[in-house]
C-alpha cells in the first residue's frame, strides 16, 4: 500500500497562504534527510570512508552528494566528490554496448571503463594517488584530469547511476557505504490518481534538458523509453544494496516546473504521441498553482535542474 503521498490541493493551499514559508519548510525536510544520512556516514567513517551514491536520472544525485559533503565539512571532515561520468568510455574505444534495436545503449554499465574504475576505487581505499580521467560529453572524448589522494580522515563520495552495481564496483561492503537517492513521494490529484515519482524526475529532466542540453520536450519524451529501460535493467535491481535511502522530493518543486513547462507542453508541435501518452503529468501540472523560480533558494536541489545554483556542478 502506498502511503507516501501529498495532495495537490494541499500544496496549492500552502503556496496561497505563504509561499516563502512553505518553500522553507520543504527545504528543511530535505535538509533533515541529508543531515541524517551524513550523520550515519560520519559515525562509520573509520570503517567505510568511501561513499557510493546512486540514483536514476533526475534524482538529484549531484546536489545530494554536495549537500552531504557540506554537512560533513561542518563536522570537520574533509570530503572529495567524484562523478562516475568521467569513467565513460570515449568514442572509438570499442565494445560500446548496443540495445536490442542496434542503437548505442546509453544507460548500460558497459559504457564505463570498469577495470579502470575498480582500480581507482581500490587505490582510493588504500590512500594511493589516482590520476583522474575527465570525460567530455560534447565530443565524447576522455582526457587526463587532476591527481587526487585520499588523506587521513577524508571521505570520498562517488556519485553516478551505476554506483551500486557490483559489476562496476566489485565487492565494496568492507570499505564503502552505499546511498540511494530518488523521488519517493507521489502527488495525489483531485480525482484520487497518484502521479508516479518517475514523472517528477521527468519534470526535472524536461527543465534541465531545455535549459542546458539543447533538447526540447518532444526530444526528451522520445528518449524516455530508453531511459526507463535502463533504469529497470541497470539501476533499480541494485537499490537494495543501499545502507541509506534519501527521498529527494520537495513538495513545492512541481509548481516551479509548471511555470517553466506549460507553454512548451501546450505547443501543438510538441504534442507527439509520446507526450500524449503521459497525460497524467499534464493533469498534475494543470492542477498545481505556478511558483516563480525566484522563490527557490540558491542551494536548493531544484537549482540542479533550473540553474542558478550556488554549488559548482
Amino acid at each position: 500500500m502506498i502511503t507516501n503521498f501529498i495532495d495537490a490541493a494541499a500544496i496549492n493551499k500552502c503556496l496561497a497562504e505563504n509561499p516563502a514559508e512553505y518553500v522553507n519548510k520543504c527545504e528543511e525536510i530535505y535538509k533533515q534527510r541529508i543531515a541524517e544520512a551524513a550523520e550515519r556516514i560520519y559515525m562509520d567513517r573509520d570503517r567505510r570512508p568511501l561513499v557510493l551514491l546512486s540514483g536514476p536520472s533526475g534524482s538529484g544525485k549531484t546536489t545530494s552528494a554536495m549537500r552531504i559533503s557540506r554537512r560533513l565539512n561542518e563536522k570537520g571532515i574533509p570530503v572529495h566528490v567524484i562523478s562516475m561520468d568521467n569513467y565513460f568510455l570515449p568514442d572509438g574505444a570499442g565494445n560500446i554496448p548496443l540495445d536490442e534495436n542496434g542503437c548505442v545503449d546509453l544507460e548500460s554499465p558497459q559504457r564505463m571503463d570498469i577495470p579502470l574504475f575498480k582500480e581507482h576505487l581500490e587505490k582510493l581505499w588504500r590512500r594511493e594517488p589516482v590520476s583522474m580521467p575527465k570525460f567530455s560529453f560534447k565530443d565524447q572524448s576522455r582526457s587526463s584530469g587532476k591527481t587526487i589522494q585520499r588523506q587521513k580522515d577524508e571521505i570520498i563520495i562517488i556519485e553516478g547511476i551505476h554506483a551500486l552495481d557490483p559489476e562496476v564496483t566489485g565487492d565494496t561492503e568492507d570499505f564503502a557505504a552505499c546511498v540511494y537517492v530518488s523521488v519517493r513521494t507521489r502527488i495525489k490529484n483531485s480525482d484520487g490518481t497518484l502521479l508516479h515519482p518517475r514523472l517528477i524526475r521527468l519534470m526535472r529532466r524536461l527543465c534541465r534538458d531545455k535549459l542546458f542540453r539543447g533538447r526540447n520536450a518532444a526530444e526528451v519524451f522520445a528518449m524516455l523509453p530508453s531511459v526507463t529501460r535502463g533504469e529497470d535493467l541497470y539501476i533499480m535491481p541494485h537499490k537494495t544494496r543501499a545502507d541509506l535511502d534519501i527521498d529527494t522530493f520537495l513538495a513545492y518543486e512541481p509548481s516551479v516546473y509548471r511555470a517553466m513547462l506549460m507553454d512548451d507542453l501546450n505547443d501543438p508541435e510538441m504534442l507527439t504521441p509520446e507526450v500524449r501518452e503521459h497525460s497524467e503529468l499534464m493533469k498534475t501540472l494543470c492542477e498545481l498553482a505556478p511558483l516563480e523560480s525566484s522563490m527557490v533558494p540558491s542551494d536548493s536541489l531544484v537549482r540542479e535542474f533550473i540553474g542558478g545554483s550556488s554549488f559548482k556542478y
